[in-house]
């Protein structure tokens, strides 16, 4: 029988549940291990300065951390009006949760083989990584021996809590299952024993075990069948990929904000990423971004269905990864516009261009087994001016003549003191840190408005189309748990040094640097005030019809 709207809505609350519990788990134990917690519920109120003077943290991540617990309702925060320091409060629900944060430990501690789980999926577990898994699996079905109050506030913080643990238990395990091809059409339509997916079936029939008891599968004589819960998680396991991907950070997280900041960045120039897991992160956005794509080639076939005099030369992808984008982009125009059937007088001239050789190398495979002509280019998105001379003196193309395409792009700037500030006043509740070292939220945005400037000549007629990344704030989301992913998007682009604002706040910032959206080409995901996807095509405003 299928699902019902309701029963998917409750599911899908699960989900977000799930990611919440992945960041929240590991932030939350960190901070009452060290006494942090404790403190402000002694306190009352405390202030930002005075907690990382006390402790001894850096305060960027302190900030971080404590602004998660906000977005989970334990916290409230005031951020000052000049931003020099936030108060933080303890909730009811807070002073709740405290009593339960400590069963947060088995699974926090579980972090550095939850980060190998892909391998030991392949290759089998050693003997200690399946022992701590097993006591982990059993402590679940037994709920940490929680016997749940009449109490409905205090139900609630109990049910928050294992539907944390059981995220961080599951997650990591969803997203190994499904890279190594667990939910594969023929497993998640067939019945099947475990021996057909792995040899070490064992140990597999352990991990299936525990997803039977959460309900994903029915189990007869040792042949397990997909239920519709099943289904529903199995489509959507690239969901946990971004967040779980951010593992390796987390299981850092005592180091980032009591000790050496800088930890995951000391690494030799050109070596793989210590804070993220980055094939498992392209894997989660690859699924989970394929909404928004939709809405691309909505915007994509508009543009270059126009009269060829008010069309793009080209486009341009900064950021562009493995390449799939460009030759996605290139078959819509192709296939669905007026410029598709006039290539031959009015050819296209494509532009790849990233920060990281090895994605110009897979880009230029992906271009050549798909045939297209294109220029791949080393690029920074800081640096628009070096592209631009690229282009024009190796290939006579003008950067402002092509369409500009970029995606979950901005907001991973490296940060650069802005050269003047505008706003005194913070107009974000984000929690901002470059190496440990707390932003105040009103340079963030200054920084965005002097980033996004670099690009304004060069977008300005034909435009930026933006698929952006937002936060909300605290309070809202506190509100809405179960209906929103943002305390996942805070924690792990809060501890790497990502700076995602609010969509308003994006969008003011973009006009400041002479760059206004596209009415009819604007969407967000959600429509609501729970938006923390956007997508827009900035472009300066006397080439707006």
């Amino acid at each position: 029988m299928a699902l019902t709207k309701s029963e998917r809505s409750s599911l899908r609350s699960r989900l977000f549940r799930h990611l919440d519990g992945i960041v929240t788990a590991p932030t939350a134990f960190t901070l009452y291990q060290s006494g942090i917690l404790d403190h402000i519920v002694e306190k009352k109120e405390s202030n930002l300065l005075s907690i990382a003077k006390q402790f001894n943290c850096n305060e960027g991540y302190l900030n971080v951390a404590l602004r998660v617990l906000c977005s989970q309702g334990w916290l409230t925060q005031k951020v000052q009006n000049d931003g020099a320091d936030i108060n933080f409060k303890i909730t009811p629900e807070g002073e709740i949760a405290l009593k339960y944060i400590p069963l947060y430990e088995s699974s926090v501690r579980f972090i550095p083989y939850a980060i190998k789980l892909e391998n030991f999926i392949q290759d089998g577990f050693d003997p200690e990584s399946f022992r701590q898994l097993r006591v982990l699996i059993e402590q679940q079905k037994n709920a940490y021996g929680i016997e749940l109050t009449r109490d409905e506030t205090e139900k609630e913080v109990q049910g928050q809590v294992l539907n944390h643990i059981e995220g961080l238990i599951a997650g990591p395990l969803i997203v190994s299952l499904g890279i190594n091809g667990m939910f594969h059409r023929y497993f998640s339509l067939a019945p099947f024993k475990t021996e057909e997916f792995s040899r070490h079936h064992e140990q597999m029939k352990t991990i299936i075990d525990m997803f039977a008891f959460l309900g994903w599968f029915s189990e007869k004589s040792g042949i397990f069948n997909f239920t519709d819960t099943g289904l529903f998680y199995a489509k959507r396991a690239s969901a946990y990929g971004v967040t779980v991907s951010y593992l390796p950070t987390f299981m850092h997280l005592k180091e980032l904000i009591f000790g050496d900041p800088a930890i995951l960045w000391n690494k030799p120039e050109g070596s793989p990423e210590l804070h993220v897991d980055r094939s498992m992160n392209v894997w989660g956005s690859g699924g989970a971004h394929a909404t928004y794509f939709q809405k691309i080639d909505e915007i994509i076939i508009e543009l270059f269905d126009k009269p060829i005099e008010e069309q793009p030369i080209g486009f341009a992808d900064m950021g562009c990864g493995n390449g799939a984008l460009l030759v996605h982009i290139f078959e819509v125009i192709w296939a669905k516009t007026r410029r598709g059937k006039m290539l031959s007088e009015y050819p296209l001239f494509i532009v790849g261009s990233d920060y990281n050789e090895a994605a110009l190398t897979a880009t230029r495979d992906t271009l050549n087994q798909a045939g297209i002509w294109a220029k791949v280019v080393w690029g920074d998105i800081g640096n628009p001016d070096l592209l631009a001379k690229q282009l024009k003196e190796n290939y006579d193309i003008n950067l402002g003549d092509l369409l500009n395409v970029r995606s979950f792009l901005d907001h991973n700037r490296i940060y650069s003191e802005p050269e003047k500030s505008e706003a005194p006043v913070s107009l974000s509740s984000g929690a901002f840190a470059f190496r440990g070292k707390r932003i105040n939220n009103a340079e963030v945005v200054d920084n965005l408005v002097e980033h996004l400037g670099k690009w304004t000549p060069y977008v300005r007629r034909f435009g930026l189309l933006v698929i952006e990344l937002h936060t909300i704030a605290p309070e809202l989301a506190a509100k809405n748990i179960g209906r929103t992913a943002v305390t996942a998007y805070d924690a792990t682009h809060g501890f790497s040094d990502q700076y995602i604002l609010e969509l308003d706040c994006f969008l003011k910032a973009a006009e400041a640097a002479g760059l206004h959206p596209v009415p009819s080409l604007q969407t967000k995901y959600p429509n609501s005030d729970l938006a923390t996807i956007s997508i827009n095509v900035l472009k300066a405003e006397e080439f707006i019809d």
